[in-house]
């Protein structure tokens, strides 16, 4: 049994559900909240990531199960709260984080794969809120994490019903914050994470000669998780869990077409050189397939220097832009 530290004993015993747990950030949230002493209910369509995060928690001693299940179907979801009420009798923290994407030129993705992206992304996550606030209400306690990402407020180039969906979630989650801000001990959170370096890029549908490969300023997971721990413990409406989320969601907001136009023309042009690439589906339609991990790549050690460089040069292009806007 490995070492563990514990940010407080205050999550111990609590009940958490965590959708989208075989890998990347879910399984990361898996860890981090087992970590915590808390009591798990894992989620995802396949089996073999379920039993490998369930064992990893029994390792650790704590009580958790695994639940087969697509999150863009409602009665599936349903059963999720009922194997989860079976296990100890109340939800205290449900993450909603299972969600799918598919890139490439819109009108050359299959209607079909568009379709699911919705039903997974926007739709699963309803169906997480739908069911969960019905139990925090009658329990009068709960926390909703939501794992956005930037995506909420920026669009992913060639990304566009993804774009569509995270853009959905930030608005529905921000209306259901208003209902529900007559009840003290219930929270809605919302995170914004930006590129992680985690399975999703390898597990997502690609089409058009689309192929971005993880870039070396993503995100490590782990931190993520160890963030979504954090808004568990000392709730927040909206969380951006480091500075590169911030500071590329604010440049954004300062040069939006400015932005997206550049993205896509860069996209544009790794689209023409691998135009002959086959075509994936991804984990869109069926569950994710190995690599069951929580990183896309292994990750090598950032030095203070390497994260000093990256602000600077972040700081330096949204000087040029600025710079080249007043010209």
């Amino acid at each position: 049994m490995e070492n563990i530290h514990r940010l407080s004993n205050r999550l111990k015993g609590k009940l958490v559900v965590i959708t989208g747990a075989s890998s990347g950030v879910g399984r990361a949230a898996v860890e981090a909240f087992a970590k915590e002493g808390c009591n798990i209910v894992a989620v995802a369509r396949g089996k073999k990531g379920i039993d490998d995060v369930v064992d990893y928690c029994k390792e650790l001693g704590i009580q958790a199960i695994g639940v087969c299940a697509d999150v863009s179907i409602a009665e599936e979801v349903e059963n999720i709260v009922e194997r989860a009420l079976e296990m100890n009798g109340k939800i205290d923290i449900w993450v909603n984080n299972a969600g799918v994407m598919a890139s490439g030129k819109f009108e050359e993705i299959p209607m079909e794969i568009h379709q699911q992206v919705i039903k997974t992304n926007l739709f699963g996550y309803m169906h997480g809120a739908y069911n969960a606030i019905k139990i925090f209400k009658n329990q009068n306690h709960g926390i909703l994490i939501n794992n956005v990402s930037i995506g909420g407020y920026m669009p992913a180039p060639y990304s566009a019903v993804y774009s569509g969906t995270k853009h959905g979630i930030r608005g529905m989650m921000e209306c259901l914050q208003g209902e529900i801000s007559n009840h003290k001990h219930i929270h809605i959170c919302n995170l914004y994470p930006q590129l992680q370096n985690s399975t999703g890029n390898l597990h997502s549908a690609k089409y058009s000669g689309f192929d971005m490969k993880i870039p070396f300023i993503a995100s490590d997971p782990l931190d993520t998780a160890a963030v979504m721990v954090k808004m568990a413990l000392s709730p927040k409406k909206d969380v951006f869990p480091d500075f590169r989320a911030t500071v590329i969601t604010n440049t954004y907001r300062l040069f939006p077409k400015l932005l997206i136009n550049a993205a896509s023309a860069a996209v544009r042009m790794k689209m023409k050189v691998n135009k002959f690439k086959d075509d994936e589906s991804g984990n869109v339609l069926t569950n994710s397939k190995e690599p069951l991990r929580i990183h896309g790549k292994i990750p090598v050690k950032r030095s203070n220097n390497l994260n000093l460089a990256v602000i600077a040069g972040l700081a330096f292009g949204t000087a040029f832009i600025l710079a080249a806007k007043k010209n």
